[in-house]
């Protein structure tokens, strides 16, 4: 099917007519919120099975399975936990008056405002996650959206587009389907602010087209996010998880664990373990198997074997992890099996670009301040994980390198967490949503100062005297 090549024109106006909505509808009731998060959850609740058949069918092969425990069990969790506490997250906050004004009556209060229409951009590699669990902060807020889903998941985009028609009004929520001109168009349009879900380089052009009208932005970026796996590590259960989260979505995340730092001594015991996690995995094999999931286009596909042939060819030690010894050369889908490259040089691109597919390089490593110098000497990643029981060496790894987040003894799961804000630092983005800091991302925090009756102030206005004077100089001290 043709996806739709909505107009610049044709975008503004959608935004134009939402903003006129919100102003004459004013700041959402808790009821009206709640209402908007009912009816996302409402929609995945009952359309989650033919959702996951169309990503099932934009990626060649995707489990249903994991496409309903990531996108679909994952965007209704998001959305009833904003759910069961957007009332509390309304309230004003107190704040504290400069003394002695507070003795007089004066308050301070920080009040939670709608921002107004965020246009969301979403990626292929969640496509309903990443549209739904940004909604679940933006409908909390009271805010309205625009949606620009990818090009790439044609199928999930198309029916995301008929669903959210049919549960919400133009003038509430809008998603417009296009390829890279009707986002570029898209960028350009005067949000109240903007999320950003995808690559680095597309994020570049999304901030210039913001800054032509000032768009706050959200960028939830990536990066090559590494492991460290301290002497103190279970080497089994470690590789079991490491390669759990290497292999779901094939690697497809923007926090899958890019690159792995293992102590030089347990490089063969690591690379023995992860076989073993994978034959335990996938026991049957991977080529037919409905957990393993395919290379979403045949683009990405070519670019995750050019690093596995540039790696041979050099000369790099390659693992290819094939449970039943498959031949991948004739399939009918883009599957890649996990590999393991051990010890490629720097200048493989394997080392340089975020993999975002089913390869983990291994880097030996002596003592731990090596691994921390490595990380620290390149961008700062959207995650970190790290593996091991000694606490010392724990805190070392975790205060002396800066990530997004940071799950430990594990991979991926603090973004499953809703009441830790999920965002990047640096190169892997800026700004955060989950649960209230969702919420608060997408508001305006107003401060609301109410002065005090009494004429005590009245000193402070000209004429001056001896009695302001000592006021004033008396507050001039170190």
């Amino acid at each position: 099917m043709a996806l739709d090549s909505a107009t610049g024109s044709g975008m503004s106006s959608i935004l134009s007519r939402q903003k006129a909505a919100h102003i004459r509808d004013g700041i959402p009731s808790v009821s009206k919120r709640i209402e908007w998060l009912d009816k996302s959850i409402d929609l995945l609740v009952t359309h989650g099975d033919a959702l996951a058949e169309a990503m099932r069918e934009d990626f060649g092969h995707r489990s249903v399975d994991q496409s309903n425990l990531t996108d679909i069990a994952g965007s209704i969790g998001a959305l009833k936990f904003s759910k069961k506490h957007v009332a509390k997250w309304m309230r004003p906050e107190k704040r504290k008056v400069e003394f002695p004004l507070g003795l007089l009556g004066s308050r301070a209060e920080l009040q939670f405002q709608p921002k107004g229409v965020i246009g969301v951009i979403s990626p292929w590699n969640f496509p309903v996650n990443l549209t739904f669990a940004p909604l679940a902060g933006v409908f909390a807020a009271g805010n309205r959206a625009m949606i620009k889903p990818s090009e790439f998941t044609e199928a999930t985009s198309e029916l995301m587009k008929q669903l959210i028609g049919q549960y919400y009004d133009e003038e509430e929520v809008a998603v417009i389907t296009g390829g890279p001109e009707v986002g570029a168009e898209f960028s350009k349009l005067a949000f109240d602010h903007m999320v950003f879900t995808g690559a680095t380089s597309i994020a570049h052009h999304v901030m210039r087209a913001a800054a032509d009208n000032l768009v706050p932005l959200t960028l939830e970026l990536g990066g090559k996010s590494p492991v460290i796996l301290g002497r103190s590590a279970n080497m089994e259960k470690a590789a079991s998880r490491i390669m759990a989260g290497k292999t779901l979505n094939a690697g497809q995340i923007c926090l899958a664990p890019d690159y792995a730092f293992v102590p030089q001594e347990k490089t063969a015991e690591f690379v023995g373990a992860a076989t073993k996690a994978i034959e335990t995995m996938y026991p049957s094999g991977l080529k037919d198997n409905d957990d393993y999931t395919s290379i979403v286009n045949q683009r990405h596909y070519d670019r995750i074997m050019s690093y596995i042939e540039e790696a041979r060819e050099k000369g790099a030690e390659v693992h290819e992890l094939t449970p039943a010894g498959e031949n991948f050369s004739q399939q009918p889908h883009r599957k890649i099996p996990p590999h393991i490259i051990v010890n490629p040089g720097d200048d493989l691109k394997v080392m340089k670009d975020e993999i975002f597919g089913p390869i983990l390089p291994i880097k030996s490593y002596g003592e731990t301040k090596d691994a921390v110098a490595y990380v620290n000497a390149h961008d700062r990643p959207l995650g970190l994980y790290y593996f091991g029981e000694d606490s010392t060496e724990k805190d070392y790894v975790l205060n002396n390198t800066t990530s997004g987040g940071v799950t430990v003894n594990d991979v991926i799961f603090h973004v499953a967490q809703e009441d830790l804000p999920f965002g990047g630092v640096g190169p892997s983005g800026m700004g955060s949503y989950h649960g209230r800091d969702g919420f608060m991302e997408f508001s305006h925090k107003k401060s609301v100062y109410t002065q005090t009756g009494s004429e005590m102030l009245a000193m402070m206005r000209p004429p001056y005297g001896d009695k302001f004077r000592g006021q004033v100089k008396g507050r001039i001290k170190r």
